[in-house]
């Protein structure tokens, strides 16, 4: 039986092209086929993990001007440090583009991008406890009250000796201690992010264009793109989170804490989310390791079936080679053609134009984004963690919609580079006009007095700082320089109860009411009195929800045209100079508009305060109520300025490329398309000589440029 059993093996696998051809070429080009769309999944986690880092840094600017008593310009230069750690490699690593193995310079930069989210948060455990400013209290001998006015005393009082000697004691070696620049440490961290992510755009980018068909590389970057903004979306809601957490948690006992996430002076566990951020960085580094240096290109693995056994092994061979056309060069050469390469990009009118727009984009966006909740907080009334929470769960979702819809327009209709173009254009004019709407979303300056109203109530027309004591808390030893304000039931808003001339207080913690307020004129209250914090203004609550819809729709609308803009600079290039022209794009973008963005937008936002906070160590902190109006005027305006020159630059952009590939550009589409045909049919006819992992053949230079 057993011997009778051979002869049936042999007839049940007889030799090849019959039975054993089939599960043959499966199980060897399966791993081959499947490259590809394992990197556009480890392209997408790491388009996630870096927008989860970055829209978190953000979402924490506020929280991290507070911490570490800094101005928002401090805080726009260390923004600006990621943009400075892209400017050191982006040249080299876009450059180099196809001549390294992209998959393990992208694993590298994930790595970097991890390190430098944990040396951020080094500060956090070097520095003590977060110490707000508030106000001493007085104790009443006849009572469990305290007396927040206090009689002057005269100038050598004993009493007033033991405060000056208590301060003196207390501000001794501030100057020199190192929770003074502990920022720097954020700064660092925040640069080597930069470093790391400088890489996961142009190498990835350009890695999917040149295996992937190319009706479906637009697709499958935006797709990616579209996939990386749920990381945006994540961080901004673990931004709100942790804004919401005090900065000492586990640490202090939170019923002491006398303040909310309203107010100006709290300071979220802006750290913890850093710790999360690092963590997903490294995990998104992980698959990369494991990727090849190329790929077959899309669509060519078909023919595979059809043939030999022979031809097989060689095909799958030469999956694992370099391709001829990406042969590594060495140092001397890359150097040697880098001026040619650039000096030819660079005479490409279509690719300038589009640079002059992306700096200016990369300006406005930069700006808005840094500073988008401060803005919210100060002009609408409401807490950071509201705001940062309400970015994420409306508008960056909104934004992911709008970068799909854009690259499934470009490939349900197969758009031209003249048809993505005019829709671009069309697109950011609508986005523009609309956004001409913020200016009417008014918003009341808050009253305190003696900065903004009088301490009768008037409303000044100008904003002097000098003017906060008046005759009802003239008797008073109240400091100019503390912020601990408090609420009258006149509806104005002091910046302490001294200067409010509160005698006396019930109640401890956040529950505190002052009575026996002189400053607080309410004729109907015979007893005035204030609480902790400062006023609601109910006219900017309202207008709230209308801001939230603009800001949605005005979204929706610019993104939808991203991806189509973003096309053209693919569409409009030499092939070999994609990867070169994405980096440059990127770099002139990021030296240009998001270095000196949040520092020129910080800088003319903190003109607009007007009360700057106390430092421990004495020294003006961080801001703590803004010039609502001037604030609004500053911010919009410089966004809207930006975008005017952007609108320019559109039109100016369809103009060129109407001009170029007004008659070639049914030649241009047809060239790639009969590309791949005539390499099909060389197939068939000679199946020895055909190379389907390799490139398809290349239009001619003088077709793109």
């Amino acid at each position: 039986m057993e011997t009778s059993m051979i002869p049936d093996q042999s007839k049940d696998n007889p030799p090849f092209p019959d039975r054993s051809f089939e599960p043959l070429p499966v199980k060897r080009i399966y791993p081959c086929l499947s490259k590809l769309k394992i990197f556009l999944v480890a392209l997408a986690f790491s388009f996630f993990a870096k927008g989860f880092s970055g829209s978190y840094m953000k979402s924490m600017s506020t929280q991290i001007e507070r911490r570490f008593e800094i101005t928002s310009s401090v805080v726009g230069f260390i923004d600006g440090s990621f943009e400075i750690g892209n400017l050191m490699v982006m040249i080299l690593v876009s450059y180099l583009g196809p001549k390294v193995h992209r998959p393990k310079v992208i694993a590298v930069g994930c790595l970097i991008m991890s390190f430098g989210a944990f040396l951020s948060v080094v500060p956090h455990f070097l520095m003590g406890r977060y110490n707000y400013e508030k106000i001493p209290f007085t104790e009443d001998n006849s009572s469990t009250s305290f007396s927040a006015c206090s009689p002057a005393l005269p100038l050598h009082h004993p009493t007033l000796d033991a405060i000056k000697m208590t301060k003196a004691l207390k501000y001794s070696g501030c100057d020199k201690a190192a929770s003074s620049y502990m920022w720097i440490f954020v700064l660092m961290g925040n640069l080597l992010r930069g470093v790391g992510e400088a890489p996961i755009m142009p190498l990835g980018v350009s890695y999917v264009d040149d295996f992937a068909k190319e009706e479906n590389s637009a697709f499958y970057i935006g797709t990616i793109r579209s996939s990386g903004l749920i990381g945006p979306t994540l961080g901004f809601l673990l931004g709100s989170f942790c804004a919401n957490m005090w900065v000492d948690i586990g640490m202090v006992d939170l019923e002491s804490v006398t303040i909310n996430p309203k107010d100006s002076r709290w300071v979220g566990a802006w750290w913890l989310g850093l710790v999360v951020c690092g963590v997903a960085s490294f995990l998104a580094s992980l698959p990369f390791w494991f990727l090849p240096y190329s790929l077959p290109k899309e669509g060519e693995e078909r023919h595979l079936k059809k043939l030999s056994e022979s031809s097989v092994t060689n095909q799958e061979d030469h999956c694992k080679r370099e391709p001829p056309h990406q042969r590594q060069l060495k140092f001397s050469e890359v150097v040697k053609d880098f001026l040619p390469t650039l000096k030819k990009l660079l005479g490409n009118p279509i690719f300038l134009v589009y640079l002059f727009l992306t700096v200016l984009q990369y300006n406005s966006l930069v700006g808005l984004i840094t500073f988008e909740t401060k803005f919210m907080e100060q002009q609408f009334n409401v807490s950071v963690s509201r705001a940062i929470f309400l970015i994420g769960v409306i508008v960056l979702p909104i934004t992911v919609l709008g970068m799909f819809l854009g690259g499934f327009i470009i490939k349900k209709f197969k758009l031209h580079i003249t048809g993505m173009a005019k829709f671009a254009c069309a697109t950011f004019i609508s986005s523009y006009l609309l956004n001409l709407l913020y200016f009417t979303c008014d918003c009341d300056v808050l009253q305190v007095a003696g900065l903004t109203v009088s301490y009768s109530g008037i409303k000044q027309t100008s904003f002097p700082k000098t003017n906060l004591i008046a005759s009802c808390n003239s008797d008073c030893s109240c400091v100019l320089s503390q912020w601990d304000p408090v609420c009258g039931d006149n509806g104005i808003t002091y910046t302490t109860a001294c200067f409010a001339g509160c005698k006396s207080s019930i109640g401890t913690g956040k529950n505190m009411v002052f009575h026996n307020c002189s400053c607080v004129q309410e004729p109907q209250s015979g007893n005035f009195s204030a609480v902790l914090g400062q006023c609601q203004r109910e006219s900017c609550t309202k207008m709230f929800p209308y801001f939230l819809i603009l800001l949605s729709a005005c979204a929706l609308i610019l993104t939808l045209g991203g991806t189509p803009s973003y096309m053209i600079m693919f569409r409009s290039v030499s092939p070999d100079l994609k990867s070169f022209a994405v980096g440059i794009d990127t770099l002139c973008g990021r030296i240009l508009g998001g270095l000196p963005a949040p520092i020129y937008f910080g800088g003319l936002i903190d003109q607009t305060c007007l009360k700057w906070g106390t430092k421990n160590c004495g020294g003006s902190g961080s801001c703590r109520v803004y010039d609502t109006k001037a604030f609004r005027n500053v911010y919009l305006g410089l966004i809207t300025g930006l975008r005017t020159g952007c609108c320019f630059l559109y039109i100016v952009l369809v103009i060129l490329i109407s001009k170029r590939f007004r008659q070639d550009s049914t030649d241009l589409i047809d060239l790639k398309s009969t590309d791949v045909p005539s390499m099909k049919t060389s197939a068939s006819v000679n199946k020895k000589e055909t190379v389907p992992c390799a490139k398809p053949l290349e239009a001619d230079d003088d077709t793109y440029m």
